[in-house]
C-alpha cells in the first residue's frame, strides 16, 4: 500500500533478471548488508566447525551460524548450503576426535571400554552404570558408590585424555547422553571409534554425576541431622523449663520446712533432709539450687549435641562411606579443616575406632573456642577429653557449610567444583577480544569508566524525574500514607483482563486431541523431528499414529503400559517406537517447530506487549508418585510427599523453553539458562519473573546479554527502601520520597571489570552448566571481590528498574500480563497431565524430562490449533471489512473444546479438521457477538 499505491502484484516473472539484481543491490546498500559469496561461505564453514567443538547438537551450530550472519550483516544462504555445512562440521569434528582417539587411546583403555558392553551375570556393565540412585537411602547410595568404584580407573584415563581433545564440557555432556539413548545393541553397531568416544565421555560424565549424587546425599543428610537436633534441643529446653517450674514449687515446700513451727527443735538434720528429699529428690534439688546460685540458663546447643550422640550410629553408617569416596578440597591450601578430613580418612581406612586414638592426636586447630565446650568433656579426673563422635560430626557439619559456601569443593564433581574450574581456561582467555565479539558481548567494547559515567547520568536523572512526578501529582497511582514524620508509599495491585478458556472457544466444534496433533503436524511437520536413533541405518519406519500415541502416553502422565491397555495400540510397538524416536533432543526440535509455526500465524504479532515480545518464566510444582533422586519435600505444595518443578518460559503465549528442576532449587538460578538456551525464532526483548526469579546477579547478567529484566516484586516498597542505590552519598539527596540508601562503589566495579568479562564469556561459551555459575554467583555464603563487584553492577541495573517500575503504570501492567500468561499455560499443562491424579509415575530424572517435553509439545499443539482458528477468523473478518479488534485480545490458551479423555483409537479412520468449515460455522454463529460482550464486561 505504501510503495505500490495499493496495486496488487501477482506476477513477478515479467520483471527482468537485471532489474531484479539491481533492486537487490539497492536493498543491500540501503540496509548495509552483503551477499554470502565464496569467501564468506568459507568463513561460515569455519564458524560451524568451531561451534561443533563447543556443542555438536545441530540446532546449536545452526543458531551460532545465524548469529554470526546477523552480526556480520550477511544475507543467509540457501537451506541446502546451511544443512550441508552443519553436516560437514559435525563429520569434521567426529573425524578429528577419532584421529585423536586413535593416537592417544591405549590398548588397556580400549579393553576396559569394550568390557562395558560385555554381558556379565545377565546384565551389561553399561546398563548397570546407567542406573541412578532412586533416593538418598543408605542402600541406594552404597550401590552408587560401587558404580563409581567400577569406573574409577577409566575415569582417570578420561580425565587425562579429554582435555587434549579441546572439546567443551557441553560437548562431553552431549556425547555422554547418547549412551543413555542407545541400547547396547545399537552402541555395538556404531563406528568402533565413535563408540569409544561416546563411552569415554559417558564414563567421565557419569563419574562426576556420581560425585554430585554423593555430595547431595552428604549435604542433605547432614542438614537433616542438624534440623532434627535443633528441634530436639528446643523440645528439651521446653521440657526443662516445664520441669523446672514444677520443681520450683516443690523447692518452696522444702523451704517451708525451715519455718515450720511444728517440727521439733531437737530434730536432727538427717530427719530434715529425709523430709526434704521426700518432697523433691536429692539430684533435682541439687540441680535447682545450682541454677539459682549460678544463675545459669538452659543451653539449647548442649541439648542438640546430646541428641547428636544418640544419632552416632546412624550418621556413621550413612555419611562415612560418602566421606571416604569423595575427595574434598579447600579454597585455601592450608585450611586446618583439611587436616581433620585427612586424619579421619586415614583412621577410617585402618578400621580403628576413633575412640582408641588419644585426644592430642586429633587435629584441633579448626575448632572455634566457643565450640570446644561441646566437643570436649571432663573425665573423672577432671581432664578434658575429646568426644570422638561429636568431633566427627562437627567435621561433617563444617564440610557441609563449606560446600554450600563454595569454600570446600570437589574437582570430580559438576555442581560442586571450585568456581575457578567453571570458568574458561587461561588459553581461551587470551583470545578475549575475539571471543567477546563472536558471542555478541559488545557491551564490553566500551571502556568501563565511560560506561559507568553514562549509567550515572541515567540513574541520577531518573531519581530526580521519578520524585518530581510524585511531588507534582503526575504519578497519581502511588499512594502515600504519613505517620508523623515518616511516610510510607504503596502501588496498587495491577489486574489483567486477558483470561484463559475464553468463551469464544465454547462455540468451536469439539475435537479429539489426536486429531489436533494430526492437524498441527500437517501444517508444520513437527513429527519429522523424530529421527530414528540409528539415523539412515534404521529399519523401523516412523509411523505417525504410533508416535502420536507415544507422545500422548508420556505427556498425559498415563505411561506406555496404560496407553496399550486403553487404546488399539500394541504395548510392545509403543515401547520400541518410544525407545527409537523419543529423546530429549527430538522432543525439543519438535517443540521448536510448533513454536516457530505459531509465531508465523497472523494473530501472533497482536500478542506483543507494548509492541515487543515480552516473555516470562515460572515454575509449576508436580508431585512425584515414585521416589527419585531429584524429588524434594515442599510442605506448602506436596504436604508430606515429594515433587519436582517444571520451569517454563512463555513468550506471547508460546512455551518456547522448559526444564525440570528440584523443588528445593531456586528458580532465579535458571532464568538466564532458560532464556539463553531458547532455540526458537521467538526471541524476547523483555523478560519477567515473580520474586522467586530474582537474585543478586540476574539484572546484570541479562543486561550484558541484551535482555531487559522486568520482575514483579511482592512488596516493592520494602525492596526499594533497602536496595535502591545512587552514585552519590544519601545525604546529598534532598528530602525526597524515593531516596537511595547507599552510594555505588564504582572503584570496585572498575577493578574487577576484567574478571566480570571472563565470567560472562564463560556463560556464553557454556564452559559448564550456566545455572551452576549463576547459583554460585548469587550465593550469600561466600563473597569474594569479583562477586561483590558483579553484585554492585547489578545494583545499578536494579535501581534503574525500580525507578522505572514506580514511575510507569504501563510497565507494571505489562509485567503482570506476561506473568499471567505463564500461569494460564501452567493450568493448561495441569489439564494435559491429568492421568494418575497428576502424580508423576516416572522412575528416573531422564523420564521426568521426557514427560515435561511431551506435555509441553501437546500444550504447544493445542495453542497452535487455537491460534490458527483465531488467525483464520482474523483474516476472514478483515477480508469482509469487519472489526477484528476483539479477536486480538483472545488468549489461545483454551481447552474446553479439546477432548483429552476416553479410549484412544489410533487405527480408526482419521477425522480431518476442516478449518474453513470451522471458520464458516463461527462466522454464522453468535460467537463473535458473545465474545464482544464478554470483552466489554471485562
Amino acid at each position: 500500500k505504501k510503495h505500490f499505491n495499493g496495486s496488487k502484484i501477482t506476477d513477478l516473472s515479467s520483471i527482468g533478471k537485471v532489474t531484479k539484481l539491481k533492486q537487490q543491490h539497492f536493498i543491500l546498500e540501503l540496509f548495509n548488508y552483503q551477499n554470502c559469496d565464496t569467501e564468506k561461505r568459507c568463513l561460515l564453514e569455519k564458524k560451524a566447525r568451531k561451534s561443533a567443538t563447543f556443542c555438536s547438537k545441530p540446532i546449536y551450530i545452526f543458531r551460532e551460524m545465524m548469529n554470526y550472519l546477523s552480526e556480520q550483516q550477511i544475507i543467509v544462504p540457501g537451506y541446502s548450503f546451511m544443512q550441508k555445512t552443519i553436516g560437514k562440521a559435525i563429520t569434521y569434528e567426529q573425524n578429528r576426535l577419532v584421529t585423536m582417539l586413535q593416537n592417544h587411546l591405549s590398548l588397556p583403555t580400549i579393553k576396559a571400554l569394550k568390557r562395558l558392553l560385555e554381558d556379565s551375570s545377565g546384565l551389561y556393565e553399561i546398563t548397570r552404570l546407567k542406573h541412578e540412585p532412586k533416593d538418598f537411602s543408605i542402600t541406594e547410595i552404597k550401590k552408587e558408590i560401587d558404580r563409581g568404584k567400577q569406573i574409577q580407573n577409566l575415569y582417570q584415563h578420561a580425565q587425562k585424555l579429554l582435555p587434549k581433545f579441546a572439546i567443551s564440557n557441553e560437548s562431553i555432556k552431549y556425547y555422554a547422553s547418547l549412551v543413555d539413548y542407545y541400547s547396547v545393541y545399537k552402541l555395538k553397531r556404531l563406528n568402533e571409534w565413535i563408540g569409544y568416544l561416546y563411552l569415554l565421555c559417558f564414563v567421565f560424565h557419569r563419574y562426576q554425576r556420581m560425585h554430585d549424587n554423593l555430595i547431595h546425599t552428604f549435604t542433605y543428610r547432614v542438614r537433616r541431622y542438624m534440623d532434627e537436633a535443633k528441634s530436639a534441643g528446643k523440645e528439651q529446653v521446653y521440657k526443662s523449663h516445664l520441669e523446672r517450674n514444677q520443681n520450683i514449687k516443690k523447692v518452696g515446700e522444702v523451704l517451708y520446712l525451715f519455718t515450720d513451727d511444728q517440727i521439733p527443735a531437737d530434730a536432727t538434720f538427717q530427719e530434715i533432709q529425709d523430709r526434704a528429699f521426700a518432697i523433691l529428690e536429692r539430684p533435682k534439688l541439687a540441680a535447682i539450687a545450682d541454677q539459682i546460685v549460678t544463675n545459669t540458663k538452659l543451653d539449647e546447643v548442649a541439648f542438640r549435641w546430646e541428641y547428636i550422640d544418640q544419632l552416632s550410629h546412624q550418621f556413621k553408617r550413612s555419611l562415612r562411606p560418602v566421606f571416604l569416596m569423595v575427595d574434598f578440597l579447600a579454597a585455601s591450601a592450608h585450611d586446618p579443616l583439611m587436616e581433620a578430613v585427612h586424619f579421619l580418612k586415614k583412621a577410617f581406612m585402618k578400621n580403628k575406632p576413633l575412640g582408641k586414638y588419644p585426644s592430642d592426636t586429633f587435629p584441633q586447630q579448626f575448632i572455634p573456642n566457643g565450640m570446644k565446650r561441646y566437643i570436649y568433656q571432663l573425665n573423672s579426673l577432671g581432664q578434658k577429653v575429646l568426644q570422638a563422635d561429636r568431633y566427627e560430626f562437627f567435621v561433617y557439619q563444617l564440610l557441609r557449610n563449606g560446600l554450600e559456601a563454595g569454600d570446600i569443593f570437589c574437582r570430580d564433581s559438576i555442581r560442586f567444583r571450585s568456581f575457578e574450574d567453571d570458568l574458561i581456561s587461561d588459553l581461551e582467555w587470551k583470545q578475549k577480544e575475539t571471543l567477546l565479539a563472536e558471542n555478541g558481548l559488545t557491551i564490553f567494547n566500551q571502556p568501563i569508566q565511560v560506561h559507568l559515567a553514562e549509567l550515572e547520568k541515567e540513574l541520577e536523572t531518573r531519581i530526580i524525574k521519578v520524585n518530581h512526578h510524585i511531588a507534582s501529582g503526575e504519578n497519581n497511582y502511588i499512594q502515600i500514607k504519613k505517620r508523623g514524620s515518616h511516610s510510607r508509599w504503596t502501588l496498587p495491585y495491577v489486574r489483567d483482563s486477558e483470561s484463559m478458556n475464553h468463551p469464544f472457544f465454547e462455540t468451536v466444534k469439539p475435537v479429539e486431541i489426536k486429531n489436533v496433533l494430526h492437524y498441527v503436524n500437517q501444517r508444520c511437520q513437527f513429527l519429522e523431528a523424530f529421527e530414528h536413533i540409528l539415523g539412515r541405518y534404521a529399519k523401523q519406519p516412523r509411523e505417525e499414529q504410533t508416535l502420536v500415541a507415544c507422545l500422548l502416553a508420556w505427556g498425559t502422565n498415563m505411561g506406555l503400559g496404560r496407553m496399550g491397555d486403553i487404546s488399539d495400540m500394541n504395548h510392545s510397538t509403543l515401547m520400541s517406537t518410544s525407545d527409537n524416536f523419543i529423546r530429549l533432543e527430538t522432543l525439543k526440535e519438535a517443540n521448536d517447530r510448533v513454536s516457530n509455526a505459531t509465531a508465523k500465524l497472523p494473530i501472533f504479532q497482536h500478542y506483543n506487549i507494548d509492541e515487543v515480545i515480552h516473555s516470562s518464566s515460572d515454575g509449576r510444582k508436580a508431585e512425584t508418585g515414585i521416589h527419585t533422586i531429584n524429588a524434594r519435600h515442599s510442605p506448602k505444595y506436596f504436604g508430606l510427599r515429594k515433587g519436582i518443578v517444571s520451569y517454563t518460559m512463555v513468550a506471547n503465549h508460546i512455551p518456547v523453553n522448559a526444564r525440570i528442576i528440584g523443588a528445593n532449587e531456586h528458580e532465579s538460578h535458571y532464568v538466564f539458562d532458560i532464556l539463553y538456551n531458547n532455540t526458537t525464532d521467538v526471541q524476547p526483548d523483555v523478560h519477567s519473573t515473580d520474586t522467586h526469579g530474582t537474585n543478586e546477579v540476574n539484572f546484570a547478567i541479562l543486561h550484558f546479554f541484551g535482555y531487559q529484566f522486568a520482575p514483579r516484586y511482592k512488596n516493592i516498597h520494602d525492596k526499594v527502601s533497602k536496595s535502591l542505590y545512587g552514585f552519590k552519598h544519601p545525604s546529598q539527596y534532598d528530602d525526597v520520597l524515593i531516596k537511595p540508601v547507599r552510594k555505588i562503589n564504582m572503584n570496585l566495579i572498575i577493578e574487577e571489570w576484567e574478571n566480570i568479562q571472563r565470567i560472562m564469556l564463560s556463560l556464553a561459551l557454556k564452559s559448564t552448566t550456566q545455572s551452576i555459575i549463576v547459583r554460585k554467583l548469587s550465593s550469600y555464603a561466600r563473597k569474594n571481590k569479583t562477586k561483590r563487584a558483579l553484585w554492585e553492577y547489578d545494583n545499578i541495573m536494579k535501581s534503574l528498574y525500580f525507578l522505572h517500575y514506580i514511575d510507569s503504570m504501563p510497565l507494571r501492567r505489562n509485567v503482570q500480563k506476561a506473568l499471567n500468561r505463564g500461569e494460564s499455560y501452567h493450568q493448561l499443562c495441569k489439564v494435559v497431565s491429568y492421568a494418575n491424579f497428576g502424580k508423576l509415575r516416572f522412575k528416573t530424572e531422564q523420564d521426568q524430562q521426557i514427560w515435561g517435553e511431551c506435555s509441553r509439545l501437546i500444550a504447544n499443539c493445542i495453542i497452535y490449533y487455537n491460534a490458527s482458528i483465531l488467525s483464520n477468523m482474523l483474516t476472514y473478518r478483515e477480508a469482509n471489512g469487519q472489526s477484528s479488534d476483539m479477536l486480538k485480545q483472545i488468549s489461545p490458551v483454551a481447552w474446553q473444546h479439546i477432548n483429552l479423555y476416553g479410549r484412544y483409537e489410533f487405527h480408526s479412520n482419521q477425522e480431518m479438521i476442516n478449518m474453513d468449515e470451522i471458520i464458516q460455522e463461527l462466522a454464522q454463529s453468535k460467537a463473535i457477538t458473545a465474545t464482544e460482550n464478554h470483552t466489554l464486561s471485562e
